[in-house]
């Protein structure tokens, strides 16, 4: 059973256009569901009708295969972490944690096994004492997490909780909630957030919501999956431009001809030919195109799989460098092993592997990339 069924839900704020656009979602208990797009696109807009902070418009809301439209959030048996920690400072660590048990008159012996043990999981036991001002931000966080974990919730809600920590923090700390998913016995847990390593890192599923300049797709799912899933065959081509740092290089082109798994095409300005292991079944010749292809996939080498840049910049960053690269099409940015050393001005060829290209047509919509791998030719016999 599904721990939170959306059905057709949908958000408006009067005769405004809708902010949430007919989400239909199934969240299955313990499942670790990210709602992941760019700022504005409503994804913390979602995550509050959840949990009971912002009405439905229109649909229909399940959690635990109840209907709960018109039940207030303190019923709904869903915990709440905040971005902002909303710890009370004049209480200490313990009390902070025991709040909600003791509005919920939880007997004396229930709230200080239940605190103490949220402690320990948090590595909080010696803080215990403290007042906010003397805990850093991962710390606060923690308190904000253990607050939700004693009220043994069987739905966690997170809006984008590591966002006012620094980058280590940052690391630390979504470790920190991936162990603590582990141990949800049935729980499920839905996480905000606009940062896609995040989402890659923690995810089971992420449901990537659309914004942007198109108001017709606005406020609406653009693709759900497994994170590799949505790396590996993007529906779109604002799905295969949001998922990947650094994104996605976009190339325009025409299509050339098409084969058996395979598609040509020819470069826009260039006037560069590419394979691409793309159906083409529903391409035709003349028809635009856009050619898509990641950093990492890119490999500094000629042969005819490949086209002729110029360097411009040289990110060195020890395990791997970014080289930023002119062509004739605009800047493309490729991924190279650490000690990769190109000057500004260098004249270099960028192989691009058939295999790892993306097509979309005009509308942004991909085309399938085809499982067809060329064989390897047989090896010739000695004379």
């Amino acid at each position: 059973m599904a721990a939170i069924r959306l059905v057709d839900v949908q958000k408006s704020y009067g005769a405004n256009a809708p902010v949430i656009r007919r989400v239909n979602l199934d969240i299955a208990q313990h499942e670790f569901c990210v709602f992941l797009g760019p700022s504005g696109c409503g994804k913390s807009t979602l995550l509050r009708m959840i949990a009971g902070l912002e009405d439905l418009s229109e649909g229909e809301l399940h959690i635990g295969g109840r209907l709960v439209n018109d039940v207030p959030a303190a019923a709904r048996g869903v915990a709440m972490v905040f971005q902002s920690y909303a710890l009370f400072p004049h209480m200490t660590v313990f009390d902070n944690m025991a709040f909600g048990l003791k509005l919920a008159k939880q007997p004396k012996d229930v709230i200080e096994r239940k605190v103490r043990e949220a402690a320990r999981i948090l590595q909080l036991d010696d803080y215990l004492d403290r007042f906010p001002k003397a805990l850093s931000g991962g710390q606060r966080q923690r308190v904000a997490i253990g607050r939700a974990i004693v009220r043994e919730p069987g739905v966690f809600l997170f809006d984008e909780p590591l966002s006012n920590l620094d980058a280590a923090l940052r690391g630390q700390t979504r470790v920190e909630i991936a162990r603590l998913h582990q141990r949800f016995a049935n729980a499920s847990v839905v996480y905000v957030t606009h940062d896609q390593v995040e989402a890659m890192t923690l995810a089971d599923r992420i449901v990537l919501l659309h914004a942007g300049a198109d108001a017709e797709r606005f406020g609406s799912v653009a693709q759900t999956g497994a994170p590799l899933e949505l790396y590996h065959h993007p529906k779109s081509r604002f799905v295969a431009g949001f998922i990947g740092s650094p994104r996605m290089n976009f190339i325009d082109a025409v299509v050339d001809s098409t084969g058996a798994g395979s598609v040509t095409v020819t470069l826009a300005q260039s006037g560069e030919r590419l394979v691409a292991h793309v159906d083409g079944q529903r391409l035709q010749r003349g028809q635009p195109v856009t050619l898509g292809v990641r950093p990492e996939h890119l490999r500094l080498d000629g042969d005819e799989q490949s086209i002729q840049c110029v360097a411009v910049l040289s990110e060195e960053l020890g395990e791997h460098s970014y080289i930023h690269a002119d062509h004739a099409t605009g800047t493309l940015v490729a991924k190279a092993p650490g000690d990769t050393s190109i000057d500004p001005g260098e004249r270099i060829r960028v192989h691009v592997p058939a295999s790892a290209c993306h097509l979309f047509d005009a509308d942004g919509l991909a085309f399938r990339r085809s499982m067809f791998e060329p064989k390897p030719e047989p090896e010739r016999a000695a004379a």
